[in-house]
């Protein structure tokens, strides 16, 4: 009886970074923590340009820059709890039933992006409410400038060898430290390019020519090129040990991408439907929507 020996692979050398960057006594700070502080606060400069150039709504933006300096707070919590409740609920809700502390223990990571988005929903509908003005426009801002944290985050996923890939023998696989001995796609740096670079870029050239004059065309855009995004790269990441593979093979990231996709493809025909800057939410009526005739 032969016995095939497996082949050496060259793989890349995993860049063991600590993923503290800094502690002094007690207090540690993250790379993961930075991810999310430096990704809200250059979304927030970024946010703030948009609102303030007319150019890009053909007029001045339905909201103010001191408007979305006040909703900052806002997103923020939406961020936290929403990412967080998520994990707890579509991840590992049976380990949390026999340890409900760990909920709280952020500092150990563990968040849902679409728990996230769930939070961020929750927070644009009570400020828009709150402030009167329109929701999609809102929603646009958020849409645009989100794709910088998710880069962000998925480096310091990569960061903290966590999230790797499956089993792979390209010649840039990776051996990750808490991912046994065979080497892997780097996933998280996939996932940082297609659903941050790539996507940033994307929404950010739409912008730019004018697709916020449509309120809800970068919010959908977003949430569908998202969901594709997330979807391609989930065909290259290990699925969470506690999970595993689901129905016909798809993993949890797949599953909720379904909802996301459905939600942006409705968004998308919703502000593709509308005439440029008459179906704000606030005051679009179902014959507003209707094409009007040539004049002449």
């Amino acid at each position: 009886m032969l016995t095939v020996l497996p082949a050496v692979l060259p793989v890349l050398p995993f860049p063991a970074i600590n993923p503290i960057l800094i502690s002094i006594g007690p207090l540690a700070v993250r790379w993961y923590a930075l991810a999310y502080i430096v990704g809200i606060i250059a979304g927030w400069f970024y946010a703030r340009a948009i609102i303030a150039s007319e150019r890009l709504w053909g007029g001045p933006a339905p909201l103010t820059v001191i408007d979305f300096d006040d909703f900052v707070i806002w997103i923020t919590v939406g961020i936290i709890l929403g990412g967080r409740t998520g994990y707890v609920l579509f991840y590992n809700l049976p380990h949390f039933i026999e340890h409900p502390r760990q909920i709280f223990e952020l500092w150990n990571g563990g968040m849902s992006f679409h728990g996230g988005v769930a939070g961020c929903i929750v927070a644009i509908v009570a400020f828009a409410l709150k402030r009167g003005i329109p929701m999609l426009s809102l929603g646009d801002v958020i849409a645009a400038v989100c794709p910088i944290g998710l880069c962000l985050g998925r480096i310091a996923n990569f960061v903290n060898g966590e999230l790797w890939g499956r089993q792979t023998d390209v010649p840039w696989a990776m051996i990750f430290p808490n991912g046994g001995p065979i080497p892997r796609h780097p996933s998280q740096l996939y996932e940082a390019t297609l659903e941050g670079v790539v996507l940033f870029i994307v929404l950010g050239l739409m912008v730019r020519f004018g697709a916020l004059k449509r309120p809800g065309l970068v919010t959908g855009s977003f949430a569908l090129g998202y969901g594709v995004a997330r979807v391609i790269c989930e065909l290259f990441r290990e699925p969470d040990i506690q999970l595993g593979f689901l129905w016909g093979g798809l993993t949890m990231g797949m599953l909720l991408c379904i909802p996301l996709m459905l939600g942006g493809i409705a968004i998308l025909t919703y502000a593709l439907t509308c005439e440029p800057k008459s179906c704000e939410p606030k005051s679009c009526e179902p014959k507003s929507c209707e094409p009007k005739p040539n004049d002449g």
